[in-house]
């Protein structure tokens, strides 16, 4: 074998080496679009300083016997900061919570003008058949984006989308409180929790 013939079996074999990690690139995005990423649970941070938080922030107690929390409320999701400009806030400034909010209007997109009744439950987003609200086209990811009630207020989280879930025109990174009638972003689809 000749220097010629060992270069290009050492160029074959860097190209199918290449091909592959191609291939195994596709393989796993396109198994996180369908199957969506994998839950870790956080561990809650029982010891947090009671300095970091200011007195006025801190309720007073409770009097009587408190029962422990359940194991869905051992975690706090964190809550993202309104922007100084108030980009967070919807038209009253409101939050969106269980007994101001009775519907979610889909106000541009596929189903422009369809209103859903909210009631307790969580709603999932997403293109999935499974889906709650089910949203098809192609910038909507498989399992995109979550409502939920968290201490009686619409949270908004992101589920590790591929294009991002915006609220009031900022992307979410972390469960959001909803402002009522603020524009929510999903894909090509756009809505808001009214009255």
């Amino acid at each position: 074998m000749n220097v010629s013939e060992l270069t290009l079996l050492v160029l074959r074999i860097g190209f199918l080496l290449l091909l592959w990690m191609f291939i195994f690139g596709i393989v796993y995005a396109l198994r996180s679009d369908l199957f969506g990423q994998r839950v870790r649970k956080m561990k809650t941070d029982a010891a947090a300083p009671a300095a970091a938080f200011p007195a006025s922030a801190v309720p007073a107690a409770v009097p009587g016997p408190v029962a422990a929390p359940a194991a869905a409320d051992a975690f706090t999701p964190p809550v993202a900061r309104a922007s100084p400009a108030g980009g967070n806030s919807g038209a009253d400034g409101g939050r969106a919570t269980a007994q101001n909010t009775t519907r979610l209007v889909i106000t541009s997109g596929p189903k422009a003008g369809t209103e859903f009744p909210l009631g307790a439950e969580t709603i999932t987003i997403g293109r999935s058949s499974d889906s709650s609200l089910v949203i098809r086209d192609d910038y909507t990811s498989t399992h995109h984006a979550r409502l939920m009630l968290w201490n009686d207020e619409w949270m908004l989280q992101d589920l590790d989308s591929t294009n991002g879930t915006f609220l009031a025109g900022s992307r979410v990174t972390v469960p959001t409180k909803i402002p009522l009638n603020a524009t929510v972003k999903i894909g090509a689809t756009s809505f808001e929790l009214r009255r």
